[in-house]
C-alpha cells in the first residue's frame, strides 16, 4: 500500500462514519411519520430531553420577565420557582407520543399552547388538519419530514458534527434558523439516539406565556 492512500482511507472512513447519524435520522423519520411511539421510545434518551426542555423554557420564561434591578437571592428564587413550573409541563411534553407529535409538524397539538404564530414574510406553519398528507411532505414544511434518501442532503450540509458521538441536524434544513428545531444525536454503542431538541423561539415563548399564566394561578 502507498503511503498517501493511507490518509485517502482515512478520510473515506470518517466520510462513511459521518453519514451513519442520518441513516438513524431517516428511520426516526420514518417513525414520526409512522406515529410510531415505540420505536420513538427505543431511540429517545427522555431523561436528558426533559433537563434539556426544563432549562429552555425557564429561561425563556426569565427572559420575558424583568429582573433587572433584582438582588441575586431574589433572581435566585425566580429561577427556582420557574424551574418548578417547566417541569411538569417538560413532563408533558417530553413523552415518546407528544415527541412524534412535535416532530410530526413543528407543534405540540397535544399540549395547550394555542396555534403558532405566522413569522414576518413567512408562511405560517400548519397543522396536519389543514392541508393534504402529500402537501405536508413537501420539502421546508414545518417537522421532520424525509421522503427519500436524496433529501438527506440538505439535512447533511447543514449539520455539525461535534466531536466523535455528537451532531447537531437543523430541522427543517431549509428553514430561518428562529423556526428551525435542532435535534442532537449521540452515539450509544452502535447506535446513535436523540438526547435533545432545541425548541424554535416561538414554542419557547408560547411555553413561557403558559408558565406566566400558571405562576399568576398560584
Amino acid at each position: 500500500m502507498r503511503w498517501w492512500s493511507i490518509p485517502v482511507v482515512l478520510a473515506l472512513a470518517w466520510f462513511v462514519f459521518t453519514l451513519t447519524p442520518f441513516w438513524a435520522l431517516y428511520d426516526l423519520a420514518r417513525a414520526v411519520q409512522a406515529h410510531d411511539a415505540a420505536y420513538v421510545e427505543r431511540h429517545v434518551n427522555f431523561r436528558t430531553l426533559r433537563l434539556s426542555v426544563i432549562r429552555q423554557v425557564a429561561a425563556a420564561a426569565q427572559a420575558r420577565g424583568d429582573t433587572d434591578g433584582t438582588e441575586p437571592r431574589e433572581r435566585q428564587r425566580v429561577t427556582d420557582a420557574l424551574v418548578a413550573l417547566a417541569i411538569p409541563i417538560a413532563e408533558s411534553l417530553v413523552t415518546p407520543r407528544t415527541v412524534v407529535d412535535l416532530l410530526d409538524d413543528g407543534w405540540p397539538q397535544s399540549i395547550d399552547l394555542g396555534p403558532p404564530e405566522a413569522g414576518s414574510g413567512e408562511a405560517p406553519p400548519v397543522t396536519p388538519s389543514d392541508v393534504a398528507p402529500s402537501e405536508r411532505r413537501e420539502s421546508g414544511k414545518p417537522g421532520l419530514h424525509v421522503e427519500n434518501l436524496h433529501r438527506l442532503v440538505p439535512f447533511y450540509l447543514s449539520s455539525q458534527m461535534r466531536g466523535f458521538r455528537t451532531v447537531v441536524i437543523p430541522v427543517p434544513p431549509e428553514a430561518t434558523r428562529a423556526r428551525q428545531f435542532r435535534l442532537r444525536l449521540r452515539l450509544r454503542g452502535w447506535t446513535w439516539r436523540l438526547v435533545d431538541i432545541e425548541l424554535p423561539e416561538d414554542l419557547r415563548g408560547r411555553i413561557a406565556q403558559k408558565l406566566a399564566r400558571a405562576g399568576r394561578g398560584r
